[in-house]
């Protein structure tokens, strides 16, 4: 049986999944993670999975084509299989705005994707130590 996943990235820009991936595997971590590079590919992804397969946290992307991480969320809990995966909006935006509907939504959470390396290595502890509660609870 292929090992469970605990944490779903779903980002459309190559470079920051890299990025994410690296920073799981500097603080020991390699393969709690795992990659979609569009809202549509998350779904269909989640879909296709068994039930104790799924995730504990999704980092999801706001800025992306076609579906967006806002109606990537809507999705998400309106969906009776999905709807109680945690879901952090993960994103360089800085938008107030976003940031509150997001909330009003159901993520969890709205994190500002760092620029320093420092700062990438602590959102990789805090994802994965946020997946380590969700798997205890």
């Amino acid at each position: 049986m292929p090992e469970v996943k605990k944490i779903l990235m779903v980002d459309d820009d190559a470079e920051d999944r890299m990025l994410m991936q690296d920073m799981f595997t500097e603080i020991g971590a390699p393969d709690v993670a795992c990659y979609a590079d569009s809202g549509e590919t998350a779904l269909n992804y989640l879909e296709d999975l068994p039930d104790d397969e799924l995730p504990s946290v999704i980092l999801l992307d706001l800025n992306m084509p076609r579906l967006n991480g806002t109606q990537v969320l809507k999705i998400l809990k309106q969906n009776e299989k999905l709807k109680d995966i945690t879901v952090i909006i993960y994103s360089t935006s800085v938008n107030i705005i976003e940031k509150e509907q997001s909330l009003k939504l159901g993520a969890h959470s709205y994190v500002i994707k760092p620029s320093s390396y420092n700062g990438c290595i602590e959102k990789a502890k805090y994802f994965n130590s946020l997946c380590q509660e969700e798997e205890s609870n």
